[in-house]
């Protein structure tokens, strides 16, 4: 019986061992920021600290943005958003995350909350399932956040913010075949009564980000770099809203 109970157990190891190896393999394979990206921003503009990008990191701005990368995508990708949010005055640090999904490392704004203390004010968002780990984050730790912004993204019913004035952006954009306009629909009863929603016209999911096209994902009917500059224009504008 004993042997039958070790055997079980060195089975069950074995699986889990396999399971792990699996998926550790299939997050590994990444959505590289795309070479469009780098007619857009300089790659020497991408400075690194610690395990993240960061922007403007020397300024004296009492403002600091988080951006969680979307699942599998590589935090590059963000670089010319978090760079033209930057040059509005704003820090901005894109972390790398925990198997490359930031539902799996969501409290990971504490670390770079707590390495910029000379920052008053933090506003948190994602691209994607970045977007709802970053909701979760601020959901968890209001003291912390000051805002809210969702890229092609929605917050989880576990996270209900309808009865908060918590200031919230949901961009979305209208040929997006993975947070698609009627999921935004959907759980937009989830936003706080502080909510600006904005539509982004022919643009897509993997355009949140330049990384190139994304399997599930609707072909944009607008270029990369107009849908990248008006999630600037609208975010700077909320931003300046809400500070």
């Amino acid at each position: 019986m004993k042997r039958k109970i070790t055997y079980i157990l060195l089975g069950i190891t074995l699986l889990l061992v396999v399971l792990f190896l699996g998926f550790f393999t299939w997050s590994q394979q990444t959505y590289k920021p795309s070479s469009e990206l780098y007619t857009l921003i300089d790659e020497s503009e991408i400075q690194y600290e610690d395990d993240w990008i960061i922007f403007n990191q020397h300024s004296t701005t009492k403002l600091g943005i988080v951006l969680y990368p979307g699942a599998k995508v590589e935090p590059e990708a963000y670089s010319y958003y978090g760079q033209q949010l930057a040059e509005k005055g704003y820090l901005v640090a894109i972390p790398n995350v925990r198997f490359n999904f930031a539902l799996l490392d969501s409290s990971k704004a504490t670390k770079i909350i707590e390495s910029y203390p000379s920052v008053e004010k933090w506003i948190i968002g994602g691209h994607s399932l970045g977007g709802v780990a970053a909701a979760k984050f601020a959901y968890d730790h209001p003291k912390k956040v000051d805002g809210v912004f969702l890229l092609g993204s929605y917050t989880s019913e576990g996270n209900d913010f309808s009865k908060t004035m918590t200031p919230i952006l949901s961009l979305y954009a209208e040929k997006d075949g993975l947070t698609t306009v009627g999921k935004i629909n959907e759980t937009k009863e989830l936003l706080s009564r502080n909510a600006t929603i904005h539509e982004i016209k022919g643009g897509n999911h993997a355009q949140f980000g330049v990384y190139g096209f994304q399997k599930g994902d609707n072909e944009a009917a607008i270029s990369v770099k107009k849908q990248q500059d008006e999630m600037v224009s609208v975010t700077s504008e909320w931003i300046n809203e809400i500070k």
